[in-house]
């Protein structure tokens, strides 16, 4: 039976607009050595004592580490990691877990003698997850071979240990200390599969920050004035630097660190700490702080410990202070949970650090504060309020992404990171390629692929020295990893508007998303400036989006499982229904006023499109009106060239606008479908401007008299006239049928990327046509 357990943080939103996504998820699978030997030997009512002894154990360190358990299969629990959020560091948690499993078994006293020991297998793999029952509670959540991978890991792993698949190492690398073993055959897989045992976790080091910089002159000097002026000026100042994974805000941190040492003479001492994925050491950052400024190292003992908080403190606070401090400060470097005792604490070091800025300048900077705790954001407010009442020399600079929902404090300065210019990130690939002994002129082919993030041009230089094909440059799995969880951090109905928008070609806009989705015209609006605000979308034009970085729009794309993927595309590719008609009155009457009311560069397209268009529709083509299609309909400043159909053909579907009007983009037209008369059309054909992904927007109706029609009469109204919008005057020209774009803009403008070229949807909308007194044959 299937069981899920899932946090109720992670259940807010009930509806999710796309109920599956291929997702790359971490397994665990553990189960009992020997529990058919043990079961048979134990009383029923110990079985059962044991048996809860050990779900529980298992369960509290899954949900520490943000597993979700999957199943109950016997004997043996099957949690995930990353099915339903994802923060880049899913098999490192998964494979914490493990190593926590086994420890906490040991510790863990079981009935009478019985001693539990357990194999514990981890694999990476790619999944389809269903959304809907992650978050209901459902069966079958995930389904994927990674499931038994981990299944079949966990019966080579020796009874106590964590067996991980090769994908899980190369995710753990630098995090997790493994050991590879010879690789072993499994039933149905050739070649053998590859095994890592996982030793335990080591402490990531900092990253090499040795070439030079490469762009970024201007961020660089806004933060250095701000943090000068902080310290001149005794006015303490945060400064939030924004901007996604990859975009090189650490390698700015540590130029402001190398550069800026003094202001107007006086030495400036910084303290730097980074948020790591430790969900169990939420205080780890503010630590990381008081280790900083009293230079202990990681594994020192507790003697050098205790010497040097006594040498960091002794110029900051009286002896006995000093001396009561001392063992709370210990235990917090030790342990720096959420415990009242660590909270302890971190209260001194907020203590340290503000006696310590009113004798020297001091800059605080957090990196990655996006991952941290609400303990140490406020650990982090409290500081600066502190020091902004006391008129401290003190700045604070938090590292974190768009998407951080913290509230920072008004007076903080944002600072954004954008992509680097196309000849800053050709310098950077060619930099790293030298530095890394790779033909430079991989630099071209990488170009397009890193979209101006430095972090993405470092991997896949890292992937070529790995061995990645050189053909077909695949996306590094660490970019990978940044970009799902760059995915995970929105809800549910902006995520599902990126992986639409992800199908759709070219510029995207906001109607051919509302369309994929199947969604009402406009609802896609509010999530696509979401997604701008968020830095993943960048605005095109005036209705236009593209992504900020190739790997964005490929991971979006790819999180689609193939059947509702290609529903997106053919969804997209539908041309958006006209649903608006302008009154002729509203109009000008005469084409000098229609020329001087569009644009220049409008005129300029127009009349070139009609005199091609009139070259095309000569003598010979039944039906054709020279005069007519000279002309071009006039909507605020977008013009766009119009497609004219005669009024009888309006007239014959009872006056109403509910035919579709198709337009070849050269050659012949073709008769119009759906019952109507071949000999009624004469159009200018349109030639697609701007390449495949330009087709036609939502265009507007007007009329037009046309010279040589027949008027209507009193006697051919239909009930549609009931409303007086069809007079019957005898000696008015009828009018022809003009489209326009509906909604005013710029020449040039495109509609919704995917829609079939020279395409006008028509449908009724009464009254369509108001006829003004007085309308010239000539209008």
């Amino acid at each position: 039976m299937t069981t899920i357990i899932v946090d109720a943080q992670r259940t807010s939103t009930p509806h999710w607009p796309v109920p599956q996504e291929r997702r790359t998820v971490t397994v665990l699978f553990a189960d009992i050595v020997g529990s058919t030997a043990l079961v048979d030997r134990l009383d029923p009512e110990d079985v059962r004592a044991l048996q809860r002894a050990y779900f529980d154990t298992v369960a509290g360190v899954l949900h520490r580490w943000q597993g979700v358990v999957e199943k109950y299969v016997g004997d043996a629990v099957m949690a995930l990691f990353g099915a339903r959020h994802s923060d880049g560091f899913d098999a490192y948690r998964a494979v914490r877990a493990g190593l926590e499993i086994q420890a906490a078994l040991d510790r863990r006293p079981m009935v009478g003698d019985s001693r539990l020991r357990v194999r514990v297998g981890v694999a990476t793999g790619e999944v389809v997850v269903d959304l809907g029952s992650a978050v209901s509670g459902g069966h079958g959540v995930a389904s994927g071979a990674v499931i038994t991978t981990a299944a079949r890991l966990q019966e080579y792993a020796p009874p106590g240990a964590v067996a991980l698949c090769a994908a899980t190492a190369r995710a753990t690398a630098g995090l997790i200390t493994q050991r590879q073993l010879t690789p072993v055959s499994v039933a149905g897989r050739v070649p053998p599969m590859p095994v890592w045992h996982a030793v335990g976790p080591v402490r990531p080091g900092t990253d090499r920050h040795d070439g030079p910089l490469i762009g970024r002159r201007r961020e660089l000097a806004t933060i250095r004035d701000q943090l000068s002026r902080a310290i001149r000026e005794q006015d303490p100042r945060w400064i939030s630097l924004v901007g996604p994974t990859g975009s090189g805000r650490s390698r700015l941190l540590h130029e402001l660190t190398r550069g800026l040492t003094t202001v107007d003479g006086m030495p400036v001492r910084w303290c730097v700490a980074t948020c790591q994925p430790y969900p169990d050491q939420v205080m780890a950052p503010a630590a990381e702080l008081l280790r900083g400024l009293a230079g202990v190292r990681h594994g020192d003992g507790p003697a050098v410990v205790h010497d040097r908080l006594v040498a960091a403190l002794a110029s900051l606070f009286p002896p006995e202070r000093v001396a009561a401090a001392i063992p709370t400060l210990q235990r917090f470097l030790t342990t720096p949970d959420g415990s009242s005792a660590a909270l302890a604490g971190a209260a001194i070091c907020r203590d340290v650090l503000l006696r310590l800025a009113a004798h020297q300048p001091l800059i605080v900077a957090v990196d990655d504060v996006d991952r941290a705790a609400p303990a140490m954001s406020r650990f982090l407010h409290a500081l600066f309020s502190t020091a902004t009442a006391r008129g401290l020399p003190l700045a604070l600079i938090t590292l974190h992404q768009p998407q951080w929902a913290d509230t920072r404090p008004s007076p903080a300065r944002r600072v954004t990171i954008g992509p680097l210019a196309t000849v800053q990130s050709g310098r950077l690939l060619r930099h790293l390629l030298t530095r890394a002994g790779q033909p430079v002129t991989l630099a071209d082919r990488l170009l397009h692929l890193v979209g101006g993030r430095p972090g993405h041009a470092a991997a896949y230089v890292r992937s070529i020295m790995d061995g990645a094909d050189r053909m077909t440059l695949p996306l590094p799995e660490a970019v990978r990893r940044a970009v799902c969880a760059e995915l995970d951090h929105l809800d549910g109905e902006r995520r599902a508007v990126l992986m639409a928008a992800a199908t759709i070609g070219g510029v995207i806009s906001g109607g051919a998303v509302d369309r994929a989705l199947g969604w009402a015209s406009g609802r896609s609006a509010p999530a696509l400036r979401g997604l701008v605000a968020a830095g993943l979308l960048l605005p095109r034009r005036a209705d236009g989006y593209a992504f900020v970085a190739p790997a964005l729009r490929q991971v979006a794309a790819e999180r689609l499982p193939r059947a509702l993927r290609a529903v997106f595309g053919r969804r997209a590719a539908e041309a958006p229904p006209l649903n608006t008609v302008r009154p002729d009155a509203a109009l000008p009457r005469d084409h000098a006023a229609a020329d001087r009311a569009g644009s220049g560069r409008a005129a300029a397209d127009r009349a070139g499109s009609d005199r091609a268009g009139s070259d095309r529709a000569g003598s010979d083509r039944p039906g054709s009106d020279r005069a007519g299609s000279d002309r071009a309909a006039v909507s605020g400043s977008g013009v766009r060239r119009a497609e004219v159909v005669p009024l009888d053909v309006v007239r014959a579907r009872d006056g109403r606008l509910d035919v579709v009007l198709a337009v070849p983009p050269s050659g012949p037209t073709d008769p119009l479908r759906r019952g109507l008369p071949s000999s009624t059309m004469a159009t200018s054909p349109t030639a697609p401007t701007g390449g495949a992904n330009r087709s036609l927007g939502f265009r507007r109706l007007r009329a037009v008299a046309s010279a040589g029609d027949v008027p209507p009469t009193r006697a051919s109204a239909t009930p549609n006239n009931a409303g007086g919008h069809w007079p019957a005057a005898p000696d008015r020209s009828p009018a022809t049928i003009r489209a326009v774009p509906a909604v005013p803009g710029p020449a040039g403008r495109t509609a919704a990327a995917g829609a079939p070229p020279d395409v006008v949807r028509t449908g009724p909308r009464p009254p369509l046509i108001r006829w003004p007194t007085g309308l010239a044959a000539s209008a």
